[in-house]
């Protein structure tokens, strides 16, 4: 995990390299906390994608955060993959559940 002051990243491989990739917004919550659920539903979605390896930046913006979710991929990459990626981002029980454990305040880990 990359922390500075305005933009987290979490990847296994560095340099974090985003082959493929979609974007969201999130109203402010723990951004360390949101990247491992992101990550986690990101991988059980494409584990079956070859060479895939998840990378989740997550920026700080006015009002909220910008959520970048995909990843490094060996190979090729279909184009129903930013589709997937896109849909999981937007899916209304995963925001619900990823916001409800990453809230501000929340002593959990």
């Amino acid at each position: 995990m990359d922390r500075d002051a305005d933009v987290l990243t979490l990847a296994r491989q560095r340099p974090a390299r985003f082959d493929v990739a979609a974007r969201t917004s999130f109203p402010p919550l723990r951004r360390g906390r949101l990247a491992h659920l992101i990550r986690q539903d990101l991988w059980r979605a494409l584990q079956s994608l070859r060479g895939f390896s998840p990378v989740v930046r997550i920026a700080t913006m006015p009002g909220g955060l910008m959520v970048t979710a995909g990843g490094r991929v060996s190979g090729p990459v279909a184009p129903t993959v930013q589709r997937r990626i896109a849909a999981l981002l937007e899916d209304p029980e995963r925001r619900a559940r990823w916001s409800t454990n990453a809230r501000l305040g929340d002593p959990a880990v």
